[in-house]
């Protein structure tokens, strides 16, 4: 038994000389970049659309046209590497990203837009898996905690502070320097990639064969109509519209199709073999659930304190900052628990602490100021760092090195996927259960009921100095109609964090089905 574990471990060799925290400097500019600008692009949308003069439908393809290329190439990102070298493909991803930023923020129409967009995305979609498999296998496996640690400040905070650095930059000078700003930094992060970043012997000899055009063709298939019905699945009332109907019939199809083309493959453009090992397949449905969590909790807030407070983008920023405060509390923390806590516990500990944010934030009412959920979005950060660290630590802390390019793009894809399902079921939500809320106050409302009955009375006498007796009376009711619009919205976002509530506790025993993985030691994927 002892010599069979001793056979399984591996040898942590590295294979260059420099810091590796230089390196872990320079891959997280590029992800914060790519995932700043993510969430920065949502915040600048009707001003896109406004300067273009495209309607909100035509402007949402400006996020819609970027998420499709992204998840496209995040699988692929594993072969591109070994066929190109990481560090040659990683540097031509930040030079396509910068440029294409430049594009979109020089678009002089839509369609320019949601060309740029596309391209920008597609070489945005390597860019977190790559660096995240650079980081990992440029620390030793006792320090990993603490380089995730360090890639999580990308990943987690970059979409909290991306709302409030876009507000301020859309309303201070104008939505193009939301796109530009990304060529000062892709310009530091090719320096200081090209300077620090070096490629392991298994890249330099590696022989990928032939890109599997046909895999690559049914993976954007697939991809590209899922995000297509996501976005748009709200707005045509779902399986109630035709295209929708058949969107699906390809979803599933080409997803087959990818599968069967994938296991079969001598070279596969994603290697599905990784789904063996445990962990990463736990990981990858923890990442899933999370991903959902996370983007359903980033789209929910904004839109109540825009949509129902009537705060300006800039000022739902500022309200939601505080996440990003206590994500970066909880990075560093983590990165040390890791070596003295048993993984799994911080993650259970994670999502039940996220959980516990979200019925905290359930408790949200029209009378709120915009300190009021301070604690709350403050510790949801928090419990989001106990969640990102240690999942993506242990996800892929059981396969070999060579495993973790290709590994690190499909859990990211996973992530990603999450996210686009979370939050189109939360917009849905909204708009579901508003109108059953809706129904439900009205029905309420009757001649027998006293209490309205008062309130009509009183607005009536204070509108009949002002107005007519119809037109007090018509007015009163117009106030009263805007009331219970109100309050069926603000229900549905009750319901929304009830729900998010929910999947975060769900979350909470699928970490027991994670092997333990000894501190210090890397095991190999057996």
């Amino acid at each position: 038994m002892a010599s069979q574990a001793q056979a399984q471990a591996q040898v942590y060799t590295p294979y260059s000389d420099v810091n590796p925290w230089l390196i872990a400097g320079a891959v997280m500019l590029a992800t914060f970049m790519e995932v700043l600008d993510t969430s920065i692009a949502s915040v600048a949308l009707p001003y896109i659309g406004g300067s273009l003069a495209a309607s909100n439908e035509e402007a949402t393809w400006v996020l819609t046209s970027y998420l499709i290329a992204n998840a496209v190439i995040l699988p692929a990102s594993g072969w591109f590497s070994l066929r190109f070298g990481r560090k040659r493909f990683l540097i031509a991803c930040i030079i396509i990203f910068t440029f294409s930023s430049f594009l979109v923020g020089s678009a002089a129409s839509l369609g320019m837009i949601l060309i740029a967009r596309a391209l920008q995305g597609a070489g945005g979609g390597a860019l977190q898996p790559v660096s995240q498999a650079i980081l990992l296998e440029s620390f030793p496996p006792e320090k990993r905690g603490l380089a995730m640690a360090a890639f999580g400040f990308g990943v987690v905070v970059a979409p909290v502070l991306g709302p409030t650095l876009g507000g301020w930059i859309t309303e201070t000078y104008t939505w193009r320097w939301a796109f530009f700003i990304n060529i000062p930094i892709g310009i530091l992060a090719v320096v200081l990639i090209s300077r620090f970043v070096t490629d392991p012997p298994y890249i330099r000899n590696a022989h990928p064969g032939r890109l599997d055009a046909i895999g690559l063709g049914l993976l954007a298939t697939w991809i590209g109509a899922l995000q297509i019905v996501l976005d748009k699945g709200q707005q045509d009332d779902w399986f109630s519209a035709t295209w929708i109907r058949w969107a699906v019939i390809i979803i599933v199809v080409a997803l087959i199709a990818f599968l069967w083309r994938e296991i079969r493959a001598r070279k596969p453009l994603a290697d599905l073999g990784v789904f063996k090992d445990r962990n990463f397949s736990v990981g990858c449905l923890q990442i899933f659930l999370f991903g959902g969590v996370v983007y359903g909790m980033v789209t929910l807030l904004p839109l109540f304190f825009q949509t129902l407070l009537g705060y300006t983008s800039l000022g739902a920023g500022l309200a939601v900052a505080p996440r990003g405060l206590g994500a970066i509390v909880a990075m560093p923390l983590v990165g040390l628990l890791m070596s003295r806590i048993d993984s799994r516990r911080l993650i259970m500990i994670g999502f039940a602490g996220v959980a516990a944010c979200n019925w905290w934030l359930a408790e949200i009412n029209l009378g709120i100021g915009q300190w009021t959920l301070f604690w709350a979005i403050t510790f949801s950060g928090f419990f989001l760092g106990f969640v990102f660290v240690p999942l993506a630590t242990v996800a892929m802390g059981t396969l070999a090195d060579e495993q973790i390019g290709n590994a690190s793009g499909l859990y990211n894809l996973f992530r990603n996927i999450g996210g686009s399902i979370g939050i189109s079921i939360v917009e849905t939500v909204i708009a579901r259960h508003e109108q059953v809320h809706r129904n439900y106050l009205v029905h309420r409302i009757s001649p027998q009921n006293h209490v309205y009955q008062r309130a009509i009375k009183g607005l009536e006498g204070l509108l009949f100095q002002h107005y007519s007796p119809a037109d007090a009376l018509h007015r009163a009711l117009s106030i009263i109609e805007l009331s219970v619009n109100q309050q069926a919205s603000l229900l549905s976002y009750i319901d929304d964090f009830h729900y998010l509530a929910y999947v975060a506790i769900a979350s909470v025993p699928v970490a027991f089905a994670l092997k333990k993985i000894a501190s210090g030691r890397h095991v190999a994927a057996h």
